[in-house]
């Protein structure tokens, strides 16, 4: 799997911690002092040196094994899912940001000219429709009336103080936030891919959150200055993680394939050059070779070596390599 220099050093920051972690919770065994005779532990480490009777297929299920106890397993939050049947997604990836839903955001004007005599909310309040947002004194009736939100949402805008004259323009400016859109770049090549009512999966640039929409619009004309098209996705937003402005990627459903077994991105590693998984096993877990097939950004497609209803690793499955590697300098020195 290609990592970025960013997530590599992540990696190994993690992978040495975990290994202290496995280290401390492993007890003070490791610092006993050695048994007189060398001779016995060096035939336990390597059976295939006391003689040609011994099982050659053993000792490669031994090198390739990580023992750890229950409590190691957590120290080092490692998780486990089971193989089956998954749906791979062909996707096309975009980028672009986060707007409020223009369907959705209404500007508050004054019924009447007149003298603004108080105001009860400022950019940032949340409204209920029909609340007061202001009250204004007519000019010709003498009369104070209620300027009221439209909807419920949040206030984005005022241009309204007391004392000042209302006119033409808006005094409040309301969003309702709980659907917002997040409006993609799309180039030319790619337009006859996108069609209206395709999923598509958002992913914050920043916070790597997600949530799933649906393609809402295409633009029947593109923009002189950027060379692209715009395609709109509506994306529920009822607990307000996705505040307008911020950028994000989005990648559009094409065509959906249901495979027999599937596993997550996250469990394959990659040993003497050979994509592997790290099965379960009584006493701890041990690195599985597999033949991949097609992925996404989420599954890959096991063709040999897993069957559904295999327990593997999925988070920090990396940690079981570097402690496989280190088992194997230790063997070597």
């Amino acid at each position: 799997m290609n990592r970025t220099r960013k997530q590599s050093l992540l990696e190994s920051f993690v992978t040495v911690a975990a290994t202290l972690i496995l280290s401390v919770a492993a007890g003070c065994s490791d610092s006993q002092p050695a048994p007189a005779s060398d001779d016995r532990d060096h035939d336990s480490a390597e059976p295939g040196h006391a003689g040609d009777s011994q099982d050659d297929h053993g000792d490669e299920d031994a090198a390739d094994s990580v023992k750890l106890s229950a409590q190691q397993i957590q120290a080092a939050s490692i998780e486990l899912a089971e193989a089956g049947a998954g749906t791979i997604r062909e996707q096309l990836s975009l980028y672009g940001v986060t707007a409020p839903n223009a369907e959705r955001v209404r500007e508050v004007t004054a019924r009447f000219p007149g003298a603004i005599r108080s105001v009860s909310k400022r950019v940032g309040d949340p409204v209920r429709q029909g609340e007061t947002l202001a009250t204004v004194e007519s000019n010709e009736s003498l009369r104070t009336y209620a300027v009221t939100s439209p909807l419920t949402g949040v206030v984005t805008a005022r241009d309204a103080n007391p004392g000042e004259q209302t006119g033409d323009q808006p005094l409040f400016t309301v969003a309702d936030l709980a659907t917002v859109w997040v409006e993609v770049s799309l180039f030319p090549r790619d337009r006859a891919q996108v069609r209206v009512g395709q999923s598509v999966r958002v992913r914050s640039t920043d916070t790597g959150q997600s949530a799933e929409g649906q393609v809402t619009y295409v633009a029947p004309f593109g923009s002189a200055s950027s060379q692209t098209l715009t395609a709109r996705v509506l994306l529920d937003n009822q607990d307000g993680r996705w505040a307008p402005g911020l950028y994000v990627s989005a990648d559009v459903t094409l065509a959906e394939i249901l495979v027999p077994v599937a596993i997550r991105n996250e469990a394959l590693q990659t040993l003497d050059e050979r994509s592997v998984v790290f099965l379960a096993i009584p006493d701890g877990f041990r690195a599985q070779p597999v033949r991949i097939g097609r992925s996404d950004a989420e599954l890959t497609e096991i063709l040999d070596g897993l069957k559904a209803g295999d327990r593997y690793v999925t988070r920090n499955s990396f940690i079981l390599k570097a402690e496989l590697g280190k088992g194997e300098a230790e063997h070597e020195h």
